[in-house]
């Protein structure tokens, strides 16, 4: 939901624009400002606080003449922040509309405000935030290797498990194995999706490759094709848990 900044001078324009504000459900949070230069503080604070920080304000329904500094000259500041939040004017005036507008005003709702017409506004905002945020994509089902001075894909699925060599990592397959320059704890973060888990700190495994669960004199291994891996006392307790899960224990 939208976290929201109302800016307004005159005390019951800026209580009604609230109380509306707050009755839209897609505000999550609204909070006032009677002044320009006080909202340019807190908007100051909620970029140093992050886009999820305690302060974080996506949008802000400002007014246009007030004194000192007017809601125009604030607009004109924030488009030099990096990532500002949306302006949606409200103003009794149609004379600025333009110069609004030049300044990517999200909407220009007249006064007296209509509760339709700053729902349109709120949707428009919302829609808008939405598209900001990044969408995360799934991570890729294959890898980028050098074979023979060839560049060529191996698929996730393929790999039993992988091997830390410093700053690469050894990817082990039926087939062979392949190092790549990527670290071991990229891997594990990357492909804890396709089922990989951490059993030591020298490798990953692929729940699906475990064959078999060894415990023999307090140790416990794992063995992947023919491939024997030690298990550390820090990850056996978390694999047999994963693997009970599974019914493959």
């Amino acid at each position: 939901m939208l976290r929201a900044l109302a800016v307004d001078d005159e005390r019951p324009s800026l209580g009604e624009l609230l109380y509306l504000l707050d009755a839209d459900p897609r505000i999550g949070k609204v909070e006032g400002a009677g002044d320009a230069t006080e909202a340019l503080r807190r908007i100051t604070r909620a970029l140093e606080s992050g886009p999820d920080g305690p302060e974080a304000i996506d949008v802000v329904f400002l007014d246009i003449q007030m004194p000192g500094l007017d809601g125009l000259e604030l607009a004109r500041l924030l488009t030099g922040f990096a990532s500002p939040p949306l302006v949606v004017f409200v103003t009794a005036h149609e004379d600025f509309a333009v110069r609004a507008f030049d300044l990517k005003a999200v909407d220009y709702v007249l006064k007296p405000v209509r509760r339709e017409r700053l729902a349109e506004a709120v949707r428009r905002a919302h829609e808008l935030r939405a598209a900001r945020i990044p969408v995360h994509e799934p991570e890729p089902d294959s890898i980028a290797v050098d074979l023979g001075g060839v560049r060529r894909l191996v698929q996730v699925e393929d790999i039993t498990h992988v091997e830390a060599q410093g700053d690469y990592a050894r990817l082990h397959t039926s087939g062979g194995s392949h190092l790549v320059r990527v670290p071991l704890s990229t891997l594990e973060e990357r492909w804890q999706s396709h089922g990989f888990v951490r059993i030591h700190r020298r490798h990953l495994v692929a729940l699906r490759h475990i064959d078999e669960l060894r415990l023999a004199a307090g140790t416990v291994s794992v063995l992947v094709g023919h491939v024997e891996l030690q298990v550390s006392r820090r990850h056996a307790r978390e694999l047999r848990d994963l693997l009970m899960r599974r019914g493959a224990a």
